[in-house]
């Protein structure tokens, strides 16, 4: 009974998941079934879309014109011009048609080949020579490869090295030419369209078509152009020719470029890349080859920048004039280039900055140097060792000091610039007085000053002096909208001549544009601003300027930690320094009543190209704002190298105080 009483139990149990897994297939037949109604029926439009999308072959035509760029007052500074360009892409010709096709493309064009070099040379022989080449490598360093001790780019470059220059001495100009449309047709990715040249001539172009020449083709691009040729030319920047370059891939790839296309490479090109590069058009490639036009790309957008470009043109050319006077007239040996600097305090707005150098005849735009290049700047700094003295208590509003010279154990006596006598605190920035701001450091830094006796002071005070010297843009970033910037040189060392050597300007080093800042944070009443060349950006439509996209929003960054009281006693000590008995008069013309303060400073530099300083310079610095008592504008002149001692005197020119004098006059003419 048992056993059949078993028997029946597992009938009905495997009955019962019998009729469970009929439930669930039908279960899931019915969820399948809803699917297929869904996605059939009721979405088929969309799902047929999304196949088309992954299925169709989608190309990308040539780069869209770039947007242009604007002055101030809606001068076109940057533009586009349309080329004719000759372009080569693989399509698996052998080496020796490549050849072939080189010196057909080379009986056509005429191609600049001033930048081939001995090893594109070298490398051309070889692959004409290939018998010969292999010859140049021994039996041993075959058997070395064989072994896979050695790989082929080993076995090239042992040909390269090995080519001898009498093997290419016999290659005539249309051999050169060859060889470096060849390497043109070669360089860069395998599968990149490359360009053999830009700017071609309508016969050129013409006659390439009607050659038919396989792998090559004509097209109509665009390159930059200038209205206002080298002025301004380095901070605008650059665009690649022939795609992204390889230093900057990683950078553009990641933004979704492709390896073609053609990108800001420079300072405010490569800054605003995303508003002033275009859209391709974007086209679908039909069964038949055809191609539909599924999105039309559209050219960049247009940017506004703070710069008067006219303004500009001719702060360059004084700069020019005056360097070229002072190598001329004034025996400057070492002394080359300047740099000056317009804004507008408030806004940070640049409105000229322009540097130039001087070379034997050749002029050259040093703007770039205003954002990397840092200088000693001297006692124009001096306001803003006031405000440390002031914060710590080193010093007193009215306190009078003796201007005698400072000589601590062991190291040079430290003097001013002249015997000042007796001097309160708006008397030592009047006169520049040295000795006073060392007596406000020995003071930060909790010393005891003996004459002639070692000095110890509180390191910390290095750290007091810096932190506040930030606050007014000093060491720090200026915040300006470009892709480099350098922060300057910070001390080391912390013997305490060398604070004393900070106070006035002589230890730390600082770019133009932060000693502008500086002097417009002093103007603007302790707000730190960043400085700026956008002003605004307009979409890029056929009528220019008309759709504004955004407009640049100030941007503070701090404001100095002081009293009202001592930042106003500072900005009176920089009026005095301006008034007719100050070390500042005659920089700019006082009837529009300035304040500022001038800087010189001992520099060294490398004279004979070793690497090794060895020579002793000054150097001139000079920063004002006008008017006095609602500031508009802020100058900045920086000269390098403006004197230097020899048979013990100085030779030295005024050349500072001459172009801070035309740059202000320029610019009264111009905006008043």
């Amino acid at each position: 009974m048992k056993k059949k009483k078993y028997k029946y139990s597992l009938k009905r149990i495997i009955g019962t998941r019998l009729t469970i897994l009929k439930i669930l297939i039908l279960l899931c037949m019915t969820i399948l079934v809803c699917n297929l109604f869904y996605v059939q029926i009721i979405n088929n439009k969309l799902y047929k879309e999304k196949l088309n999308t992954l299925t169709s072959n989608i190309i990308y035509g040539d780069d869209a014109p770039r947007g242009r760029i604007y002055d101030t007052l809606g001068r076109i500074i940057v533009d586009n011009k349309v080329v004719n360009v000759i372009e080569y892409r693989k399509n698996g010709m052998t080496t020796k048609e490549e050849i072939k096709l080189a010196y057909k493309l080379a009986d056509i064009l005429d191609v600049d080949y001033s930048n081939l070099t001995k090893g594109i040379l070298k490398e051309f022989w070889i692959i004409n020579n290939k018998d010969k080449a292999n010859d140049l490598i021994t039996e041993e360093e075959y058997k070395l490869y064989d072994e896979r001790k050695l790989n082929s780019e080993d076995i090239k470059a042992l040909k390269l090295e090995r080519v001898k220059d009498e093997y290419i001495s016999t290659f005539n100009e249309r051999d050169k030419e060859s060889s470096y449309i060849y390497y043109l047709m070669n360089k860069g990715y395998y599968s990149d369209t490359k360009v053999i040249k830009r700017g071609a001539s309508d016969l050129e172009y013409v006659s390439v078509a009607e050659s038919n020449l396989e792998g090559v083709k004509t097209s109509i691009s665009w390159d930059r152009y200038y209205p206002y040729g080298k002025t301004f030319r380095t901070i605008l920047g650059n665009v690649s020719q022939n795609g992204i370059p390889s230093e900057l891939k990683d950078h553009y790839l990641e933004l979704g470029l492709e390896l073609n296309d053609r990108v800001g490479t420079s300072y405010l090109e490569y800054q605003y890349d995303s508003e002033l590069r275009g859209t391709k058009n974007k086209y679908q490639v039909e069964q038949d080859g055809s191609l539909t036009l599924v999105e039309e790309g559209k050219r960049g957008n247009d940017i506004v920048l703070t710069i008067d470009i006219e303004l500009q043109k001719e702060i360059e050319n004084i700069l020019e004039n005056q360097i070229r006077y002072s190598i001329a007239n004034e025996n400057m040996i070492y002394y080359n280039r300047s740099y000056a600097i317009i804004t507008e305090p408030s806004t940070g707005s640049i409105l000229a900055m322009a540097g130039v150098q001087v070379i034997n005849d050749n002029t050259y735009d040093y703007s770039a140097g205003i954002v990397t290049s840092p200088v000693t700047v001297g006692s124009a700094i001096k306001a803003a060792s006031h405000i440390v003295g002031y914060n710590t208590g080193a010093l007193h509003i009215g306190e009078v000091r003796s201007d005698n010279c400072i000589k601590i154990a062991s190291t040079p006596i430290k003097c001013s610039w002249t015997k000042l006598g007796t001097l309160n605190d708006i008397g030592a920035l009047k006169y520049s007085s040295n000795v006073y701001q060392f007596h406000t450091a020995i003071n930060v830094g909790k010393g005891s000053y003996r004459y002639n006796m070692p000095l110890t002071i509180d390191e910390s005070a290095f750290d007091i002096y810096r932190n506040t010297f930030a606050m007014f843009g000093l060491g720090v970033s200026t915040g300006i909208d470009l892709p480099v910037e350098s922060l300057g040189y910070k001390g080391t060392s912390k013997l305490p001549g060398h604070l004393l050597d900070f106070a006035i300007g002589q230890y730390d080093t600082y770019t133009p544009l932060m000693l502008s800042q500086y002097i417009d944070t002093i103007a603007n009443n302790g707000v730190r601003v960043a400085k700026h060349l956008l002003k605004e950006v307009y979409y890029g439509t056929n009528e220019p300027l008309t759709q504004l996209k955004y407009s640049y929003e100030v941007k503070e960054l701090n404001r100095v930690e002081t009293e009202d009281i001592y930042m106003q006693r500072v900005k009176e000590g920089l009026r005095e320094v301006m008034s007719t008995s100050g070390t500042g008069y005659g920089y700019v013309n006082y009837i529009y009543n300035p304040a500022g303060k001038t800087g010189t400073s001992e520099s060294f530099i490398d004279t004979d190209g070793d690497g090794i300083i060895d020579t002793e310079t000054l150097s001139n610095t000079y920063v004002a704002y006008v008017p006095y008592d609602n500031p508009k504008v802020t100058f900045t002149i920086v000269s390098p190298d403006i004197g230097y001692y020899r048979s013990g005197r100085t030779i030295r020119s005024y050349v500072n105080r001459r172009i801070s004098y035309e740059v202000s006059k320029k610019y009264f003419e111009i905006y008043q």
